[in-house]
Parts: structure tokens; sequence; C-alpha cells
């Protein structure tokens, strides 16, 4: 899977620092704008706690926990969609991620200077917001300017039924609404997929704190967050990303003592790469034996024979039938002879659609 989440936010919210943190990269994090220039792509590892029972029953060669790509995208300015700053670098970079999660500033530090001046999350979010939404009109606007007169002099379905969907996008993104918040229709929306907009795609807020602020898990700030992320009934994960990127340089002893001197039940991090996860509609199956146990990632909805083909183009041209059985059922039996005996391991043909924590072994025939 090639799907990617891309960390957009204003200069000196903590991004790079959150990036560094997430791919254990060091990469430049300054204070200033623009430390940034190129996006910064990192591959994080998803946590599972499914994986260590599965390790400690079959106790293979190897462990493969699954994975998908960060992005570090350059920070954005007021003006970005008028080419001011980095803005066309940044948009253009952030139309090939499939969705966002967005650093918003909830932390009072002086010797970081923050670009517009005072803390203000709301007005940030806002900025971020309006340029996005600018860049968004600004397609739609030249689209229609060519297609609407080919549309009604030649009356042809498909022509008609994109000016209608981007007459739709373009009335709610002039009424400062982005494109994630319209109802379109199935036809809809494959017509409009090719233009990427990138209002339309998912998006998760991640609060950036204070150390103690991460303890306690809230301040005057973070609540105006959650409060404007329910205009897209978004998560809002919140974090300190100094902290994140120090746990990220223990080791898995060291970070657990370390929560716990903090008072940290689980890791800020390791909330946003799950829930991130799961914004892209991604779930998990397993492979398992003595050789290597491993997870796959598919896209939520997926069929069997293309779960297959993810481990191999020949699994899925030659599908036969998969043999499947449910994480839940096999932890709590204890082992395959007794999910077998309980009658839990089924047959599966080319229709069953793949669930999360199914554990797979396909059969097929090139």
């Amino acid at each position: 899977m090639s799907l990617k989440a891309g960390i957009v936010g204003l200069p000196n919210v903590g991004k790079s620092t959150l990036f560094n943190a997430i791919t254990k990269k060091h990469i430049l994090a300054a204070n200033y704008p623009f430390a940034t220039i190129e996006p910064n792509v990192g591959v994080v590892t998803v946590p599972d706690t499914r994986l260590a029972f599965l390790e400690n029953l079959y106790v293979p060669n190897s462990l493969v926990p699954t994975t998908f790509e960060f992005t570090d995208i350059a920070g954005l300015v007021k003006g970005a969609s008028k080419g001011e700053g980095l803005g066309n670098k940044f948009l253009s970079h952030i139309r090939e991620v499939d969705a966002i999660v967005e650093v918003v500033r909830c932390f009072k530090n002086s010797d970081i200077t923050h670009v517009e001046g005072e803390i203000n999350p709301v007005r940030d979010m806002d900025i971020i917001n309006v340029e996005l939404i600018l860049a968004d009109l600004e397609i739609i606007e030249n689209r229609l300017g060519k297609i609407v007169k080919k549309a009604e002099t030649t009356k042809d379905k498909q022509s008609l039924l994109e000016v209608s969907a981007l007459s739709k996008g373009q009335e709610a993104l002039m009424n400062n609404i982005p494109l994630r918040r319209v109802t379109f229709t199935e036809e809809e929306l494959e017509v409009l997929k090719s233009f990427n907009f990138i209002t339309a795609k998912p998006i998760i807020y991640a609060a950036n704190v204070s150390e103690d602020d991460a303890v306690v898990g809230s301040n005057e700030y973070t609540e105006e967050v959650i409060e404007y992320a329910k205009q897209d009934n978004a998560k809002v994960i919140i974090m300190c990303a100094k902290l994140e990127s120090e746990l990220s340089e223990l080791d898995d002893e060291d970070k657990a003592n370390f929560m716990q001197e903090m008072g940290l039940d689980a890791s800020g991090l390791d909330k946003l790469i799950r829930a991130t996860y799961d914004l892209l509609g991604l779930q998990t199956f397993f492979t398992a034996g003595k050789d290597e146990v491993r997870a796959w990632t598919f896209t939520k909805g997926m069929k069997a024979p293309k779960c297959a083909g993810i481990i191999h183009s020949d699994f899925e041209k030659g599908f036969i039938k998969a043999e499947v059985m449910s994480y839940e059922d096999l932890e709590q039996l204890g082992d395959e002879k007794a999910v077998k005996e309980a009658g839990k391991l089924r047959l599966e043909g080319k229709d069953y659609i793949m669930q999360d924590g199914d554990i797979c072994y396909f059969r097929f025939n090139v």
C-alpha cells in the first residue's frame, strides 16, 4: 500500500519536531519559516499489540509490522494560494497525500517565534483553511471556464455531470466550506477524483502542547482546537512534539519507565499514528507461521483476492480460497489446533470482504 499522510501547519508549530519523532530521523528543525523546503518522507511502523501475541505463539524467524508513509511539508503562510512563501510548492506537495495531519501550536514559548505573533489556534487553523479553500477554488473556476460552454452546447452527459459537481463544490468553497464537508453522489465523487482537491482530503488535528500540559491532557488552547475540529468530525490528538521526540530516542524499556514517571498511559505519537492509519481507511490482516509473522495493510472493504495480491500478484491471479481465522478467536482459544477443533477456521471465496485482524493462508494456482 502506498498511502501516505502529510503533516502540515504554519511555520514553527512543531511539524518537523513531530516528524523527527515519527520517523526517528533528524531532519532540519529550525526556529524560522521554511526550515523544511523539500517534503521529507518517512516510513512509520504502526503500533499493534496483536503482533506480540503472535510472535510468542509462533516464535517466527522474522516479525514484520505494518507501515505507511508520513510526509513533512514546508510550513504554509498567509497568501500561500497566491504564491507567498513556499506556497506553490506547499500546495503541490499536499495534493499528493491521501490524508492531512494538521499540527496546531497550543503552547507558549517566548524563545520560539510565532509567525503571526501571539498564540491563537483558531486563527492559525483558519489561515490554513482559507489558503487551501482558495487553492481548490482556483482549480474549479479555471476548469468551469473551459467546460461550461461545451457542456451547454453538446449536452454531453459526462460534461454536464462534471459541471454540476464542480458548481456544487464552488458554491461550498465560496462559503468557506471545505469539500470534505460537502455531500457528493458516487458519480460526482468519481468525476472529482482526478482533481485531487486538498479540502476533500480527510483531516486529523495534532494539538502540540507543552510537556506539563501533555501530562494533564489539555489546556485552554486544546479546547478551542477540539471545538473547531467538530466541523470536520475530525479527531484531535493532544501531544507534546518535543517530549515525543525525546521518547523516540529511548529503547522500549526506558521509554516505558519514563512514561510511567511522567504519568502517561500511552504515547501521544502512538495515538496519532494509529488514528491516522484509521483515518486513511486502513486495516490489517496477518500471515503467521514459523518462518514469518507479518502484518499486511489493506484498505477497508477489500475482498480476499485483492488482499492476496498485496502479498504477490500471482496470489490474486490464481486465487482459489482463503483459509481464515480471526485474531480474537486465536487469542481466546490459544492456538490453531483449538481454533480448528472449535470450527472457527473458515474457507472463504472470492467475494469475502477481509476483516481487520484476519489471519490468512491463501490457496492459489497459477
